[in-house]
């Protein structure tokens, strides 16, 4: 294999000599690479769901430049008339000053500058602020402003019509006090007449004088429906007042915030509602909520929650390793592997990336694989050197390990990276970095097995090198662990597993000798019917179901929709440069009230159980839309005195950008995508029009779709093999060594399926790429096996032998390591989170379905692959024959007298 094998030569031989020296650079890196983790931060992205590159986040980016980021909501509980006719509507005017960032001019801030106010004052994060306090106060400003103007408009009518009247009665020869005179009738007689038709208007929308906040019935005309339950807002108004029992702020925080800084928003928000200024004294209550909540809430708890897990599944990891591995210092391997995660996320840090759901589920995995590469290794230099050897005979034994050994694991090792490599292909960005990080892990982990696990395991050989009260301690403590072991090992009942251990490996290697190709046979069929099974694989894709039931987001989240009706909200974007043409207008009201037809809504029955409700678009500007909009002229009126305020959230200054908005209710993201697909099927945008879907629930239900997909998890699969199988032939220039170990890895992926079909453990986004698991895993167990039976064949062992002798040896070493491995992940299957739950169960399935599949698979493509070809050992295996019975010699028949 050329160099490779020279270079782990040099790095092991390096740490055989200089233990020390290589041991502390390793613990240096390892602790540097611990303290630059520590400021990884999680993040909820949205190019963490989708690329950047494709239609929907490109849209949904667009979206947030303009009009802000997803909503936060402040969902206020309690009867809408109490709220808006009361005192309480002024606190939440207030209110929606403080979180805008805009606390009274002159007025004391709210809790002082150190507060929630005065820091939302300073740092500004919202770049919309839209709810009933604002709405019902610019609406007052608005007509109030419209009423001054509307009297001195008619006071300068009037005025003009008075200095005409005067001019012609003078130039009639009038007096100057007979022609003030008439002007002045001319004067009062336009006022009347102007008075009259404003009145009429007045009386017409119940404006009989300038509105004011505090003034009931102004508020009660401009709020609630006329004709309809008394309280029951106008159905235009749902944006804000959903229903009689519940009323809408939304905070649209600006684009680009980083993570903490979002975080630290929504955090003074919640604290704002909280503040005893805004307290509702009428009995309404505060609930903030919207996607970019649960998120934050979703990513600090699932992070805290994998962190205890973690610890909890080390120590359990410690323990089996302590039980299972038959060799000295047999918590070594454990001490490597964490070294590797701590190196490999420090790199993370050091490259300014951060963490995301998927990458925090490395760390389990990474530490079963660096725990294999440590085992490995550790087990080959101790079956060399001998249970008491000296320090010079286990340098001789690194040495002649590196040279034998060590380059297959190597080799196992970039298998398995190459099958987690096809992540790499994946859409979703996260499932991406997921992979190559754990490419990274791989690497790290090798590294750090060849160095520091040498290092560590010559060092300590024979108390050299230990501080003495550790060795002391040690001395104390060693004839109690022995005796935990023996009591462990050595009772009935380890016996009888022990044994039945025994039968079943040798059974499986009888079995391999005798009739290998009904052994693979089998193991095809039972394949076949798995991979047909994982296309009817559930994946669960409700998020409420696999977040933590008492997650307070979520029933913040549940709440807003029992309140509202709607959990989120998707947008369509709509960019044209003849945007406020009546013709696309007339289509977004048409498409938007189409789509609201078909999927339940109706102004009568309300949202209800609707899956799609009315949010605040831009053809509410125009009223109810059932006439239509005629002209141009209509429409340029009224985006002309239509405030700022109102219409920011909905159309771009330029009037060339839009958005129709639906309220969406909480649903399977499975479900919701085909709520997308519809969505996108009717939208046919007239000529010159471009229109996209936007918005958190777009990005989450497209990246779903993309990681489900039954056929994109078969191709994956397909394309790890063929990764691993090219970097077989690469590294052993031999297809026979190749493609055999190949064998029970693409079986083990058919009957991981099988299992997990069997026991309906449904897959999640965590957890539905784990078919790359079982690649991976199979790999290293696969390529290990099979390269130590080839070397026990060329020693000159029969392949019975030969299989006896590698499954003693490296498969003792193999089953070490994927038990530990595999009771690490089960200590994740008792979370309370069923997203953790079901990844720890699925990983616990693939990790012991890979293991007892090259187990007892392994063997008869061994056999079998050297009867097709005896390959590079050169010697072609006699079918092995049964004893025939001996046939008994019939007596011969008496003579015939």
């Amino acid at each position: 294999m050329g160099r490779p094998p020279r270079i782990l030569a040099a790095a092991m031989g390096t740490a055989a000599r200089r233990p020390l020296a290589v041991g502390l650079l390793i613990t240096v890196l390892a602790l540097a690479g611990a303290a630059l983790a520590l400021r990884l931060s999680p993040t909820t992205a949205s190019d963490t769901l989708v690329g950047r590159s494709s239609e929907s986040w490109q849209a949904t980016e667009r979206e947030h430049q303009l009009f802000g980021e997803d909503a936060v909501y402040v969902l206020v509980r309690g009867p809408v008339t109490k709220l808006v006719l009361t005192s309480d509507l002024e606190r939440l005017i207030a209110l929606e000053g403080c979180l805008g960032g805009n606390p009274p001019a002159k007025a004391k801030i709210p809790g002082g500058r150190d507060g929630p106010c005065g820091r939302l004052a300073a740092t500004k994060p919202a770049k919309v602020v839209f709810g009933p306090g604002t709405f019902i106060n610019e609406s007052v400003l608005q007509i109030g402003d419209q009423y001054d103007a509307q009297l001195k408009k008619i006071q300068g009518d009037a005025q003009s019509q008075y200095d005409a009247a005067y001019k012609l009665a003078i130039a009639k020869k009038y007096t100057k006090a007979r022609a003030r005179k008439v002007a002045q009738q001319v004067k009062d007689l336009a006022m009347v007449q102007s008075l009259k038709d404003a009145f009429q208007l007045a009386l017409k929308y119940g404006i009989l004088k300038a509105p004011q906040v505090n003034d009931p019935g102004f508020v009660s005309q401009l709020v609630f429906a006329a004709g309809k339950k008394a309280g029951t807002p106008k159905g235009r108004f749902a944006y804000l007042f959903p229903n009689a029992n519940s009323a809408l702020v939304q905070v649209r925080l600006k684009p680009g915030l980083s993570d903490a800084a979002r975080k630290d928003a929504i955090a003074q928000v919640r604290a704002a509602t909280r503040m005893a200024d805004f307290r509702l004294v009428n009995g309404g209550q505060y609930v903030v909520t919207g996607a970019p909540v649960v998120l934050t809430d979703l990513t600090t708890s699932v992070t805290d929650a994998i962190v205890l897990l973690l610890i909890a599944s080390l120590i359990v990891m410690a323990l089996v390793l302590a039980l299972v591995f038959p060799a000295r210092r047999r918590l070594l391997p454990l001490v490597v592997a964490l070294a590797a995660v701590a190196i490999t996320f420090g790199t993370l840090s050091l490259l300014g990336a951060s963490l995301t759901m998927a990458s925090v589920g490395v760390v389990p995995v990474l530490i079963g694989l660096a725990v294999d590469y440590a085992i490995q290794l550790h087990a080959r230099i101790e079956e060399r050197a001998g249970p008491q050897a000296s320090r010079a005979e286990m340098v001789a034994a690194v040495g002649h390990v590196a040279r034998t050994g060590a380059p297959t694991v190597a080799v196992a090792a970039t298998a398995t990276a190459a099958g987690f490599l096809v992540l790499a292909l994946s859409p979703v960005p996260m499932v991406r970095g997921f992979g190559l990080l754990l490419v990274l892990g791989i690497g790290v982990g090798l590294v750090t097995a060849v160095t520091l696990g040498t290092a560590a395991l010559v060092g300590l050989t024979g108390g050299r090198g230990v501080p003495r009260p550790l060795a002391a301690a040690g001395a104390m403590l060693a004839p109690a662990a022995r005796g935990a072991g023996e009591l462990l090992r050595e009772n009935r009942a380890s016996r009888a597993v022990a044994g039945r251990g025994r039968a079943v490996r040798g059974f499986a290697l009888g079995a391999a000798a005798r009739r290998p190709g009904r052994v693979l046979l089998a193991g095809l069929a039972i394949a076949v019917v798995g991979w047909a099974a994982d296309t009817q694989t559930r994946v669960e894709s409700d998020v409420t179901k696999l977040v933590p039931q008492n997650l307070q987001a979520l029933s913040d989240l549940q709440a807003l929709q029992r309140s509202t009706s709607v959990g989120g909200q998707i947008d369509v974007l709509v960019h044209s440069d003849k945007l406020t043409d009546p013709a696309v207008l007339n289509w977004m009201s048409s498409y938007q009230a189409g789509l609201l037809k078909h999927f339940g809504y109706s102004e009568k029955r309300g949202c209800g159980k609707a899956e799609l409700c009315p949010a605040f678009s831009l053809p509410d500007l125009f009223g109810d839309g059932k006439g239509g909009i005629k002209t141009q002229a209509q429409v340029d009126e009224l985006l002309d005195v239509v405030p700022a305020y109102f219409s920011q959230g909905v159309i771009t200054a330029d009037r060339t950008t839009a958005t129709m908005a639906f309220g969406i209710r909480l649903m399977p993201l499975d479900r919701q995508k085909e709520v997308l697909d519809r969505m996108r099927a009717d939208l046919h945008p007239p000529e010159g029009v471009e229109a996209q879907l936007a918005g958190l629930p777009v990005l989450a239900a497209d990246a779903n779709a993309a990681v489900s997909s039954p056929w994109r998890r078969l191709a994956t699969l397909l394309a790890g093999l063929l990764a691993v199988g090219l970097v077989l032939l690469a590294a052993f220039r031999s297809w026979h060594r190749a493609l055999v170990p190949l064998v029970p890895i693409a079986l083990a992926t058919g009957w991981s399926a099988l299992v997990l079909f069997v026991i309906r453990i449904p897959l999640n986004p965590m957890s539905v790429t784990l078919g790359a698991l079982v690649i991976a895993i199979s790999t290293e167990f696969s390529v290990l096996l099979a390269e130590r039976y080839r070397a026990e064949r060329l020693g000159g062992l029969d392949p019975a032998a030969a299989l006896e002798r590698t499954y003693r040896s490296t498969g003792a070493a193999v089953l070490a390591s994927g038990v530990t491995a595999i009771a690490g992940f089960a200590v994740l299957a008792l979370s309370d989170i069923r997203m953790l739950r079901d990844f720890g169960a699925v990983t616990v399935v693939d990790l012991t379905v890979s293991l007892l599949g090259v187990l007892l698979v392994l063997p008869s493509a061994l056999v079998l692959g050297e009867r097709w070809r005896a390959g590079d050992v050169r010697v072609r295996l006699p079918r092995p024959r049964l004893p025939r019975p001996r046939r008994r010699r019939r007596p011969a028949p008496a003579p015939v007298a």
